[in-house]
């Protein structure tokens, strides 16, 4: 644990010396637990201290001897101004490189209300809905955007990136045509390079064979099951596709159009031309380009297709009133539940990003929406009259916001020019510029881009404005309203928003209020100092392909972060690429796959499997194009050594890994992992340990080190990037030095042999600095405490509750790792009071639930972490011992199985203040159990929620506001 600083009373302070005078260590406020309250938890374990703790619960044989070799702590003024030194050395230009990111205006109500707001940054994936009513209805709004905008009638809650959400239309495309047997996936040659390169990814293991070819030629000969197309084209151009859409649709292949949001409220929209799937970005709709993101991905689907959308459906059901309720819809958990047959390995969105464009559209309405589109597409079109004034060729005639110019032989002269006066534009080859315009274009801007070509005589902005032709033909012109309801059209003014954002705040349970107690997810503090520092212009504004001299400050700051991360890790290299756990998943077990390729050995295609892994692991194994073995555990939870050795036996010859997680999925330090991992190398598999549970290692052991090859990291998880209801997420990839030289590449840095894992080369660069920031406020002593803090919390929990719920899993001693499993199995056959009931009664005692029913079905999986303080846990004790004590009275028939206060949780203030109550308990019971918690309390807007109705009528969009005054 760590020391807190002397407290210094009015009568020792002037003679105080200087040591006695320093700030509290940043780990004090990180970790919840002081020294007092640590020693008071120990025995109750039945340990004197942490050290000895973590000598009975973790193996020695993957302890680590040699400490941290990290920077000390620094004090958190220190850290912010390290931070802003990084910063400075970033240069922000004006941004009109183009290429999918571009320059926005974040409204400030938006950004500090929900970007730095702890209320929405700090809340979890609403798999419990009724206590995220807020947040789902944000994203509702988003599904409504993406719908109206796109012309397609159902859209998901978010994807990663537009290059993802582009490989994912792909394999949808093949997963649902049933007309063409073909592996050929054909793609524009105007397609977005970084989407070519993440589709060509994804592909490959497949066995898809992506064909790049100039669709405004024709579609080529042969046969195809999907065509992938831009719109606007990476090059600018605005291309009529409905002709194309018509002949692949007679020739059996479904068409994805990759369309930019801002252009779909001036363009007719794909849905129009009866196109499958669209897909894209919602970046430039209020979220800064961040160097590559995090940034809201999308798809929307035509009719048919819904029930095969990757990632999150937010769907409309009813509560136990019959009240309009919000809840993830069909594919909640479509990983767990299907594992290797799983269609995608997506298990998470960008909710905290795709809240921020649904409230941009909400704040600027289809009006204001219109305005910034024209304004941009009226900047672009007098950016190219000018140059044609000038003599300059410019490429295409029909355009949004990107304009082609032919300069032969001079376009590094160009791009260098405009440079030097402060403007960033594309080198597209040796002939070609490319200049994108956005919404925070200025006519001073396209002066300096006229300079820059040379223009002998500067037009007149005015006078090219009045004279300039609309290059979009009537064709192609939207013609329909959009964003009709009434939520885009209420909250003009900034008093209006700024209450509309509370209200969705207020009805949501997020780490602001209390703890949020989820097994495998690792919910801790996201400081204010790691976070102030991701809205500065200068990490934010940084567009990713800006010349590098551009990201020095970017460099720095992810050469310390793969540094820090190879360190506590054990590994020799660090690739941040990947935006999310189930990406880092992917491009470590591609990692492997490169390997084995390069040594002739790519037969190997066995990935073992344990069968409590995370579900992600087997989708992900699919996805690199290996075969799932599933490797049965022992009655203790670990993975059964002996059917290892017969997974092994069968498949010696073709294993290519084993994906573990360690601790385990179960909570347990597994005393075997060294010899799993032995048995594995010496039939010349490889190692994947995921790193979701690296909490319980950091500071005592390091994976690269006791064994493995290859790991993600989830830094939302163990390096304090906040979940932001359910995303933004980053999962680095980490692999020994054999493995290095496969790990993530990008294009867009001349490297076009490695996999790309994501659309920018950083991944979601724009939050590294949170993580990089809590390793240097916590330095190695801090995160080494933070491990043992965090242990101790998972066994008092344990110890405290055991003779109330069984602990289903234990290791050495009876002691867990960082988290616990209860098992309320034999309770639900005794009582009738299932998982469900108690999850949705933690809310009435001011709780958001455990995991429930994973790893195992009908049990709850509870991780405290370091950083809930002793009063906190012992908060969720007492609320879990009452519910032991409820579910008694269920048992003893005091209350009936069908109505008591858990089949009846949560209660809603409108429930228990209503006219009638006939229920066998009180509503004092019912809202105040026990009488605590009154000062605090938190009302769940809504009733239990009927999942089961909103799957059967499947609504993704905004109701009507009658469904609610019903």
């Amino acid at each position: 644990m760590t020391d807190r600083a002397p407290v210094l009373g009015p009568d020792n302070v002037a003679g105080a010396g200087l040591g006695e005078l320093a700030a509290v260590p940043f780990a004090a406020r990180h970790i919840g637990p002081d020294d007092v309250d640590a020693q008071k938890m120990l025995a109750a374990v039945g340990y004197s201290s942490v050290a000895e703790l973590l000598d009975a619960a973790m193996p020695e044989a993957i302890r680590e001897v040699r400490g941290l070799r990290l920077p000390p702590a620094a004090s958190e003024p220190e850290v912010a101004a390290e931070l802003r030194r990084l910063a400075d050395a970033n240069r922000p230009m004006v941004q009109m490189i183009g290429l999918g990111y571009h320059g926005t205006h974040t409204p400030p109500v938006i950004l500090r209300n929900v970007l730095e707001n702890p209320a929405w940054y700090t809340a979890y994936t609403p798999y419990q809905p009724e206590i995220s009513q807020g947040r789902l209805e944000a994203l509702l709004n988003f599904q409504t955007v993406i719908e109206d905008l796109t012309g397609l009638p159902v859209a998901g809650a978010s994807l990663l990136d537009e290059a993802t959400a582009a490989a994912e239309a792909m394999t949808l495309a093949r997963r649902a045509n049933k007309k063409s047997s073909s592996p050929v996936f054909l793609v524009d040659s105007d397609v977005l390079p970084q989407t070519v390169a993440v589709v060509r990814t994804r592909a490959l293991p497949l066995g898809i064979d992506v064909r790049v070819a100039d669709l405004a030629e024709g579609l080529p000969d042969g046969e195809f099951f999907g065509v992938l197309v831009q719109y606007p084209g990476a090059s600018g151009r605005v291309v009529d596709h409905g002709s194309l859409v018509a002949q692949a649709h007679e020739r059996g292949a479904l068409v994805t159009v990759a369309a930019d949001l801002l252009g779909l409220c001036l363009l007719r929209p794909p849905g129009e031309i009866g196109v499958d799937v669209v897909v894209g970005s919602a970046q430039r709709f209020g979220v800064p380009m961040g160097f590559g993101g995090p940034h809201a991905g999308f798809m929307s689907v035509r009719k048919g297709l819904e029930r095969m959308l990757p990632g999150r459906l937010v769907g409309v059901s009813r509560d136990a009133d019959g009240a309009p309720a919000y809840r993830l819809a069909l594919q909640t958990r479509e990983q767990h539940i299907r594992r290797e047959k799983a269609t995608s390995n997506i298990c998470t969105a960008q909710v905290l990003l795709a809240v921020m464009a649904s409230m941009y559209a909400v704040y600027h309405g289809p009006d204001g929406l219109r305005r910034i589109a024209a304004r941009t597409h009226r900047l672009a079109t007098i950016l190219a009259a000018g140059l044609r004034s000038g003599g300059v060729e410019v490429v295409h005639g029909v355009f949004f916001d990107t304009v082609s110019a032919r300069v032969p032989g001079r376009a590094e002269q160009v791009v260098a020019a405009a440079r030097d006066g402060g403007v960033n534009l594309r080198l597209v080859d040796a002939d070609t510029v490319g200049v994108a315009c956005d919404e925070t274009t200025t006519e001073g801007d396209l002066l300096t881009v006229w300079r820059a070509f040379g223009l002998d005589a500067q037009p007149s902005i005015s006078e090219v404005d009045a004279s300039a032709a609309e290059p979009l033909p009537a064709a192609l012109v939207r013609t329909g309203g959009y964003l009709t309801h009434p939520v885009f059209s209420a909250h003009r003014s900034e008093t209006a928003m700024l209450r509309y954002l509370r209200d969705l705040a207020d009805k949501d349970y997020a780490l602001d209020r209390g703890m949020i107690p989820l097994g495998s997810c690792t919910m801790k503090l996201n400081a204010t100092t790691e976070m102030e520092p991701i809205t500065w212009p200068e990490f934010a504004n940084i567009h990713p392909f800006a010349p590098a001299d551009q990201a020095e400050g970017y460099a720095t700051l992810i050469a310390d972060l793969c540094g820090w991360l190879a360190e506590v890790t054990g590994y020799d290299a660090v690739s941040l690429q990947p935006n999310a756990g189930s990406q880092g998943e992917l491009a470590g077990l591609l990692a492997i796959h490169g390997f084995h390729q390069a040594r002739g050995e790519g037969h190997r295609d066995v990935c073992l499997i344990p069968s409590s892994a995370h579900g992600t692991n087997a989708a992900s194994a699919v996805m690199a194009g290996m075969r799932v073995v599933v490797v049965a555990c022992d009655d203790d939870g670990n993975v059964d050594l002996a059917d290892l050795d017969r997974a092994i036996g069968e498949h010696a010859d073709t294993l290519a890994a084993i994906m573990v997680t360690y601790p385990s999925t179960h909570g347990v330090y597994e005393t075997g992992i060294a010899q799993l991992c032995a048995k594995v190398h010496e039939v010349g598999g490889q190692v994947y340990v995921d790193g979701a549970n690296l909490n319980a290692l950091l500071g005592f052991a390091k994976p690269g080190r006791f064994g493995a090859d290859v790991s993600h990291l989830n830094l939302h998880k163990t390096f304090c990037i906040p979940h932001g209801g359910g995303g933004p997420g980053i999962g680095p990839v980490a692999a020994r030095a054999h493995l290095a030289p496969y790990l993530p590449g990008h294009p867009m840095l001349g490297d076009d042999a490695r996999p790309t894992i994501a659309a920018a080369p950083y991944g979601s660069a724009g939050i590294l600095p949170i993580s990089w920031a809590y390793l240097r406020l916590m330095g190695p002593d801090g995160l080494t405490a933070a491990t043992g803090a965090a242990v101790l919390a998972a066994n008092y929990l344990a110890t405290r509750l055991r003779e109330h719920f069984p602990v289903l899993y234990a290791g050495n001693k009876g002691l867990v790792a960082h988290e616990c499993i209860l098992d309320l199995r034999a309770l639900t056959k005794s009582s009738g009071v299932s998982v469900d009931d108690v999850a949705k009664r933690l809310i009435d005692y001011g709780f958001h639930a455990p995991t429930m029913s994973f790893p195992v079905a009908g049990t709850l999986m509870v991780e405290p972490t370091e950083s809930e303080d002793l009063a906190e846990l012992d908060r969720f004790v007492e609320a879990m011992i009452a519910i032991r004590g409820e579910i008694a009275k269920v048992e003893s028939g005091q209350w009936p199985a069908e109505d008591n206060p858990l089949r009846n949780a949560p209660h809603t203030a409108e429930m228990l203040t209503g006219d009638e109550w006939t229920h066998p308990y009180s509503r004092a019971v019912g809202g105040w159990p026990g009488g605590a918690g009154a000062r605090r309390k938190y009302w769940s807007p809504v009733r239990r929620i009927d999942g089961a109705y909103g799957d059967r009528n499947l609504v993704c969009s905004c109701p009507p506001p009658e469904a609610f005054e019903s």
